[in-house]
């Protein structure tokens, strides 16, 4: 995959480390729903990894008034279903492997900071985690905002760093900075999306990731 082995490993969440994307799209159906808007799967699903401000703005342009009421609905849709979400299988040995290699590990995403404390509490990883940054105390993807602000507290530079997400804001957001990145194809975006940003390796589960290190 690359030379050496990075000092420090950021993931993206929902889609990447957490099968999340089916609730999340039944989510924003939902709360479009309430609001008698026209949202389709397609539409909700390519808007994960925004921030839910600029993810209202992308989907219901003709409804500024209503975002922060929809935004609502989605939100108490999704923390009420939220059981029925985990993690991909392999994960957790994924970030024990890394550990164990002396790498730092992050996150960057697009949730919300209570939906991320939420879900790092019910998931029981959050120890493997030097440093999180989500959208809302930040700016939202692809703005590379909150991977310099990850750069800054570990002391990593762009280069020895590494970014993986599945969707285009993920790798976006990485290649802004030219620091190096890799797809996952599990997710939102397809690898063909993915590839437009010259990643390392796009690869298809998450059995896959843990063999390029």
């Amino acid at each position: 995959m690359r030379k050496q082995t990075p000092e420090l490993v950021i993931f993206d969440w929902d889609g990447t480390l957490m099968d999340s994307v089916g609730q999340i799209v039944q989510s924003l159906l939902y709360a479009a729903a309430q609001f008698e808007l026209p949202l389709t799967a397609q539409a909700a699903a390519n808007i994960i990894g925004l921030g839910l401000p600029e993810a209202m703005a992308a989907l219901f342009p003709s409804a500024p008034r209503l975002h922060a009421e929809i935004q609502a609905a989605y939100s108490a849709h999704y923390v009420a279903h939220s059981q029925q979400t985990h993690l991909f299988a392999g994960v957790e040995a994924l970030l024990a492997q890394l550990q164990q290699q002396g790498i730092l590990l992050a996150v960057a995403t697009g949730k919300s900071r209570a939906g991320l404390d939420r879900v790092l509490a019910a998931s029981g990883i959050a120890d493997y985690f030097c440093v999180t940054r989500c959208a809302d105390e930040t700016r939202s993807k692809p703005d590379p905002l909150m991977l310099q602000e990850i750069l800054q507290v570990t002391g990593v530079s762009a280069d020895q760093a590494l970014m993986i997400g599945d969707s285009s804001y993920d790798l976006h957001m990485a290649l802004n900075i030219q620091m190096p990145r890799i797809g996952v194809s599990y997710g939102v975006h397809s690898a063909a999306v993915l590839q437009q940003y010259r990643p390392l390796a796009v690869v298809d589960d998450v059995a896959a990731l843990a063999q390029l290190f």
